[in-house]
């Protein structure tokens, strides 16, 4: 029955979600660690990939991650001479995490949860339906 293909492909779609929310959680974790020692790098910011995949024996295209990645862009920086990652001008590296930017991601990854979860609630409603009427 094809509308069991769409809780495989729901449950790969909430999966990849998932994961993109829990590299939300950590850029948001680590939004404030420093290097601890001059010239070391603070947090950098992680990214998350998509990618569609053909699933043979399910014989439709599924999400997945491609990969997590670390962003490239430039650190911050912030004046604290007393800092032990302070440069020699008193600058400290702080990581390229933007809060707006991952509450943004934050928001959209719930969205893309939110409606897969409600293509399996619609699929299990008429699955529940077709066994009523075999009844």
């Amino acid at each position: 029955m094809d509308l069991f293909k769409s809780f495989r492909i729901s449950a790969s779609g909430m999966d990849a979600q998932a994961l993109r929310l829990r590299v939300v959680a950590e850029n948001m974790a680590n939004r404030d660690t420093t290097a601890t020692s001059p010239g070391g790098e603070p947090y950098r910011r992680k990214t998350v990939a998509f990618e569609n995949r053909l699933d043979r024996a399910l014989g439709a295209e599924t999400v997945r991650v491609k990969g997590v990645d670390r962003d490239q862009s430039a650190f911050g920086t912030r004046f604290d001479p007393s800092h032990p990652a302070a440069d020699d001008n008193g600058y400290v590296k702080v990581p390229n995490v933007n809060s707006f930017i991952e509450m943004m991601d934050m928001r959209e990854a719930q969205r893309g949860y939110s409606a897969n979860l409600s293509v399996l609630e619609v699929t299990r409603g008429m699955l529940t339906r077709a066994i009523e009427l075999l009844r």
